[in-house]
């Protein structure tokens, strides 16, 4: 079982304060017709932003080490891996997935650390007996 394209093209939410005068300005180019609404100026000018630290972020995600994209385990890869005797470290920028399959002492059995920039699913118990090893 692995993660469908619809999970991975899931959007996380986030909250943000702004100023009012930002706000306004947002507004006026919404009004004006250069954005549809506030999340696509938002969005915009994020996807910008990113595109102007890509080298730095490329060669961060190298020395760190870290999956780019996504990262799936499910009970049977983990078993397999506690089996072999190993361990392995969830490092992850994007999206991480611990099936619901898995549960807190095979994570914990299995799982030495936990770094996962982006979004980490996985079952709430699993969740919690990972908190301590999550960066």
């Amino acid at each position: 079982m692995g993660v469908s394209m619809a999970e991975v093209d899931r959007s996380e939410k986030i909250t943000i304060n702004i100023g009012p005068v930002d706000l306004g300005q947002i507004d006026l180019l919404v009004d004006e017709g250069f954005y549809a609404n506030r999340t696509d100026f938002i969005r915009t000018a994020i996807r910008r932003q990113l595109e102007t630290r890509s080298a730095v972020v490329d060669t961060t995600v190298a020395r760190r080490t870290l999956t780019l994209g996504t990262q799936f385990y499910g009970r049977r890869e983990l078993e397999q891996i506690r089996a072999a005797g190993r361990m392995v470290d969830l490092r992850v920028l994007g999206l991480a997935t611990l099936a619901e399959d898995v549960s807190p002492e095979l994570a914990l059995a299995t799982i030495a650390s936990v770094e996962v920039l982006g979004a980490f699913r996985a079952p709430r118990a699993v969740k919690e007996a990972l908190a301590p090893r999550t960066v």
